[in-house]
């Protein structure tokens, strides 16, 4: 048991060195978003800073799988959303909480 033990602590510690920074994970967002997230795309989407941390997850996980196409960007956002864990998600949308 101790094994085992030790064994899932040195993956979980392997498995973290892999995760991405929300600041690394936004840059691909910064395009259209802004280095800010205070860009409104397209005078439609708000600008990311005025929506609420669980919000922005949300929208992003419906995005991922298909259900979400406020303000008509679900295709265009799907491709950025469906390589994108759960995980990358709260980092990201943490990153952004950060920039207000």
């Amino acid at each position: 048991m101790k094994i085992y033990r030790i064994a899932t602590a040195v993956l979980a510690l392997n498995l973290s060195l892999f995760a991405a920074s929300g600041e690394a994970i936004y840059k691909k967002c910064s395009a259209c978003h802004g280095e800010k997230a205070e860009v409104k795309y397209a005078n439609k989407v708000p600008a990311l800073t005025s929506i609420g941390k669980e919000d922005r997850i949300k929208a992003l996980q419906g995005y991922k799988d298909g259900s979400n196409n406020v303000f008509g960007m679900g295709k265009v956002m799907q491709l950025h959303a469906k390589n994108l864990s759960d995980e990358d998600m709260a980092t990201v949308s943490e990153y952004i909480e950060s920039l207000k």
